[in-house]
């Protein structure tokens, strides 16, 4: 009964209280007694006191959590709880042929090996030659998730090193494929999956997640995954996607790291009726009964895991992601992706392309979004605060974005409507335009943004207008997978005969026209994502404001070199985005101390060398603690 039992009285058929001092007879001299748990007699009766006592600890069970406080720097692997056939069975500890002779005796794994013995370098060129021998793009997916869950280790350190390969593979455009399959190829749990029908359990659910120290969520409802639309609790590849890329491109420990897929139904109605479909088999659940399950993950999240948990969304639909964001934005450590963090990769493009090629004010020039949904809005809100710090007012800055959606160009009482509260922030006083070309005419953009999946949106004749306007065209086509692309590179470089400055969301090869071979440049939010979430977990954010976007967007701008801008992208290389990552984490670490933002204490003096420090380790480490020698004369 805890602290309820010091103020009960038990009362007995003779009346007699037992109290700290022992039993009277018809005794009430005693407010506070002691209870006796085995007496065969007693009865309960609560008194006042404690009625007032339940009540408050009602109270506190509300506030309760299960972490406070600052946490160590994450590593869990304590070496005498695992046995050494757990070890090749736990992807975690798992080195596979790469266990000496001696660890394999000495961990009693001697003979279930072959006796080769490899480096972790050869291991990783075995796992090249055997992605490279498979054609199919879904069974380089399964290869890929299979290597994970058996060695993560030498999952992690072969992404690293061939990031342009796989990434591709493990994120845009191919697990955009693996969603569509998911519930074909879905083998082992890798996430949560948390249901509308487990609300009032949510945190139960949590506690059934093996790993306590959860420092990062990637959550979806899965009902708008790239530009494939409602997928349902297919929607989980995003969340496996995203954690990886944390893990592969900035560090974050595996094991701080949960995919959750919130699972409220699907109206897919292909997946109610696919056999396969591994999700709840109803239409989608909204309105307040979809709020009050909303609020209770993000509060059994901060009970579970702790306050700074971050948790990022991802691929909500359009009426939920900027209600959702705007109602948690400023009491958790949260963002939306596809929003904000969409915006800054593409501002980062932006800022490039206009100060290092163009030699342009953001704010002199026009913008023209094809678009009007989660993306657009977010890269061209962060448009306005780039705007504004270069100078210019709200109204100004306003000037300058037009977007385009279904209906035409959004414009003040525009006559076909549709206008929400958050595309009337961008409305223009201007007669209405029907289509994407004629406001191209009419503008003339030096800036042309695609975020809205449809393919084939920036036509010949639109992309060639954009080159008779001007002399270098800055042409986004970001929307994913690469078949939802309003344009190809090819086709961008081809109709402006190779003067347009190009970037994609999903990658395309590169294109030679002229002689010359271009690179386009892929605006993917992997530069940014992993870098905001290492800040975030080194420095235990308390929440990320919208300037943690615009921060994040320059440094990555900084980063991009001239050999990059001479060969056609705006984006550094692959290659060098663990470094990009570190730069921006370090970025924002300054600022969060800086703004009062960060909960970790004392501010550490090298940031730097603080973040790394905190980064995974992807080489193997000895499987047998360290031997040493004891002095048998003091024993």
């Amino acid at each position: 009964m805890g602290n309820t039992a010091s103020v009960a009285k038990l009362c007995f058929k003779d009346d007699v209280v037992v109290t700290a001092n022992g039993c009277g007879k018809n005794s009430d001299s005693q407010n506070i007694a002691t209870v006796v748990l085995d007496h065969p007699e007693a009865r309960y009766r609560p008194t006042r006191e404690e009625e007032a006592l339940q009540t408050t600890l009602k109270i506190m069970s509300a506030v309760e959590r299960d972490r406070l406080g600052l946490r160590g720097n994450g590593d869990n692997v304590v070496p005498c709880r695992t046995a050494g056939l757990d070890r090749l069975r736990d992807p975690n500890l798992n080195k596979g042929l790469a266990f000496t002779i001696e660890e394999r005796q000495a961990l009693g794994i001697h003979g279930l090996l072959p006796p080769c013995v490899k480096t972790q370098d050869e291991q990783v060129e075995h796992c090249k030659a055997c992605l490279d021998r498979l054609d199919d793009d879904l069974n380089k997916y399964l290869y890929l998730m299979g290597l994970y869950d058996r060695n993560q280790k030498l999952f992690f350190r072969f992404v690293e090193e061939h990031i342009k390969d796989v990434m591709p593979i493990v994120y845009t455009p191919i697990v955009g494929l693996a969603c569509q399959k998911f519930g074909l190829i879905f083998r082992r749990p890798k996430g949560l999956f948390i249901t509308i029908h487990d609300k009032g359990h949510i945190y139960d659910v949590l506690k059934n997640w093996p790993e306590t120290d959860v420092r990062a969520i990637v959550v979806t409802d899965g009902e708008r995954i790239l530009g494939l639309g409602d997928l349902g609790a297919c929607g989980m590849g995003i969340p496996v996607g995203k954690l990886a890329l944390y893990t592969a491109l900035a560090g974050v420990k595996p094991h701080q790291c949960l995919p959750i897929t919130l699972d409220v139904g699907t109206n897919n109605q292909g997946f109610l009726e696919d056999p396969l479909y591994i999700g709840l088999r109803q239409k989608r659940v909204r309105g307040e009964e979809y709020d009050a399950f909303i609020e209770e993950f993000m509060q059994a999240v901060v009970k579970r895991f702790g306050q700074s948990t971050l948790i990022q969304f991802e691929d909500f639909g359009n009426q939920n992601a900027f209600r959702l964001l705007s109602k948690y934005r400023d009491s958790y450590c949260t963002f939306n992706d596809d929003i904000q963090g969409t915006a800054s990769v593409a501002l980062a493009g932006v800022l490039t392309a206009t100060r290092k090629v163009t030699k342009q004010k953001l704010s002199d020039v026009n913008i023209v979004f094809q678009g009007a949904g989660e993306a657009s809005l977010g890269i061209a809100n962060l448009c306005l605060l780039a705007m504004q710090q270069e100078g210019a007012s709200v109204e100004e800055a306003r000037s300058r974005i037009w977007m385009v959606d279904s209906k035409g160009l959004i414009v003040v009482d525009r006559p076909s409507g549709g206008l929400s509260e958050h595309k009337l922030k961008f409305a223009q006083k201007h007669k209405p335009i029907d289509k994407l070309e004629d406001v191209v005419k009419a503008v003339k953009p030096a800036i042309l943004i695609g975020a809205a999946a449809v393919r084939g949106a920036f036509t010949k004749e639109i992309i060639e207008e954009m080159g008779r306007n001007h002399k270098t065209p800055i042409i986004f086509a970001l929307s994913n997978p690469t078949n939802k692309a309003e344009c190809t590179a090819e086709e961008a470089y081809k109709y402006t005969n190779g003067r347009a400055v190009f970037a994609s969301g999903s990658p395309f090869d590169p294109v030679t026209l002229n002689g010359k071979t271009h690179v386009p440049g892929q605006g993917n939010n992997a530069y940014i994502f992993p870098g905001i979430g290492l800040a975030a977990i080194c420095a235990g954010m308390k929440t990320i404001p919208e300037d943690v976007f615009l921060i994040a967007a320059e440094a990555l701008a900084d980063v991009v070199s001239q050999e990059d801008i001479d060969q056609g992208s705006i984006y550094p290389p692959l290659s060098s985005i663990m470094g990009v990552s570190v730069k921006i984490a370090k970025a924002l670490v300054n600022y969060a101390y800086k703004r009062g933002i960060a909960s970790v204490y004392p501010e550490p003096e090298n940031k730097e060398e603080f973040i790394r420090a905190h980064m995974y380790e992807t080489n193997y480490e000895p499987a047998v603690p360290p031997i040493y020698s004891f002095p048998s004369n003091k024993l």
